[in-house]
């Protein structure tokens, strides 16, 4: 229960009416405009100008997935976001942003104790920013999931407002919680599932159970095969593809040297995990819609008693923030990743590390690492129907509010947001505008790609 305002310590009652304050400067009714004026940048403009720094052969694969409805187009348009983002009214209320905090980069994975947690999971463009501009891109995912799913406007519009509602409502409880408290904190999958009756309950635990089998083991089984008395990743192009070369002649020491720096980024206990496993194979695997085209690489490695720990380790470009947020202050863009996820995560990847690869041809590709299958898992969105996604979607705003909290300051936003539905209004009035919006940058995406401008190709059915 929240105490009375005059039972809690001065400097939070101040940071609550320094936050209050902040709407003066940027009232919460405006965070409902959508400006799509003329001076808006071209959003297929946006996203080619991303292809350049890409394996080319995968770009085609990239708008292929993208162009496939307008939740999968939004789940890979993050750069034309921020840019719209940044044409609105901010506020200076900074934290740790995710950066793509969509409904598809939450999910389960386990923590160090092995037990399912809720939460992001997913950091390519974390960056400091302004809190709302995470809460915006939730709210808009909402949305447009819930259009896709052909729900009712009132249907949406409450999923919509359900987010908006967890993230406030957590916020504000977490005003009075100590920061070691807030860092501890997180949302358990089994006390979840526990509490969940009905058909939304069975759904959970059906999540949760498919998420607990995905190990290293199960990696084993799926993603390999014995040649010749040799386990090796299994080729099945374009998805998978083994890179032999990578770890053939004169590379070898360039990898070895590009491995130790990861290993050099993770505290000594943990690096002593690392050290028991030797490396067996490599692949290039595609993974994600905005992700298509940046490296991403997977290795096997095995421990003397041959239990399989796989890895992945992906390539990490500048936040699409970075134009609007300013630089990171990282020497790596692969430090800035696991920076900002460790600030963010209640429960993260004890093996998460970063490291730089420095190229035959003189150039440098930031990666950051961590474990391919450790417990992860998603709900599919593609099959909620409306009582499910609201359920999900006030979770999700519930997560992305810890996250905030463990990375800037509750009582500032708790202060600013208020105890009342107004933001939730407002952000569903921004919800529905902004997904208007996607629509029509979906269907331009598709109109450049059947003009020739965008190379785009269609995944055969698995």
């Amino acid at each position: 229960m929240t105490p009375p305002e005059h039972h809690r310590p001065k400097a939070i009652r101040d940071r609550l009416a320094a936050g209050r304050a902040e709407r003066e400067a940027v009232p919460l009714e405006a965070h409902a405009e959508v400006d799509a004026g003329p001076g808006r940048p071209d959003p297929v403009e946006l996203l080619t100008d991303q292809d350049a720094t890409r394996l080319q052969e995968l770009v085609p694969i990239r708008h292929g997935r993208m162009r496939a409805t307008p939740f999968t187009f939004y789940r890979g348009a993050a750069a034309i976001m921020a840019s719209d983002l940044s044409r609105t009214p901010t506020t200076g209320l900074r934290v740790q942003l995710c950066g793509d905090a969509h409904l598809s980069n939450f999910g389960v994975f386990n923590g160090p104790d092995r037990r399912l947690v809720f939460d992001l999971n997913d950091f390519d463009e974390t960056l400091p920013g302004p809190f709302e501009w995470d809460l915006k891109r939730l709210a808009a995912s909402v949305t447009i999931a819930g259009r896709h799913r052909e729900h009712s406007t009132s249907q949406v519009a409450a999923s919509t407002r359900a987010a908006v509602r967890g993230y406030r409502r957590t916020i504000a409880g977490a005003v009075d919680v100590s920061p070691l408290d807030v860092h501890y904190r997180r949302l358990d999958v089994e006390a979840f599932v526990a509490d969940t009756d009905g058909k939304i309950g069975k759904q959970a635990r059906a999540t949760a159970k498919k998420a607990s089998r995905k190990t290293s083991l199960r990696a084993l089984d799926k993603l390999t095969e014995v040649v010749d008395g040799r386990r090796r990743i299994v080729s099945r192009p374009p998805e998978v593809v083994r890179i032999d070369d990578l770890v053939a002649g004169t590379d070898r020491d360039r990898i070895s040297d590009f491995f130790d720096r990861y290993r050099a980024t993770l505290p000594p206990h943990r690096a002593a995990v690392i050290d028991r496993y030797r490396f067996v194979d490599i692949a290039h695997k595609i993974v994600g819609v905005g992700s298509v085209g940046t490296r991403c690489l997977i290795v096997l490695l095995e421990c003397d008693l041959g239990t399989p720990l796989f890895m992945q380790f992906k390539e990490a470009n500048p936040s699409v923030l970075e134009p609007y947020c300013g630089e990171t202050e990282c020497e790596q863009q692969g430090e800035r990743v696991v920076r900002g996820q460790r600030l963010l995560q209640s429960a993260g990847d004890i093996l998460l590390g970063w490291s730089r690869y420095h190229r035959p041809d003189g150039g440098n590709a930031d990666f950051y690492f961590r474990q391919l299958w450790d417990g992860k898992g998603s709900a599919d969105v593609d099959v909620m129907g409306p009582k499910r996604l609201e359920r999900y979607a006030e979770l999700c705003g519930g997560a992305l509010a810890l996250a905030h909290a463990r990375a800037g300051d509750a009582a500032l936003i708790s202060g600013y947001l208020g105890d009342d539905r107004t933001i939730d209004d407002v952000l569903v009035t921004f919800a529905e505008a902004y997904a208007d919006l996607n629509e029509r940058d979906h269907t331009a995406h598709g109109d450049a790609i059947r003009a020739g401008r965008v190379p785009a190709v269609d995944e055969p059915e698995a």
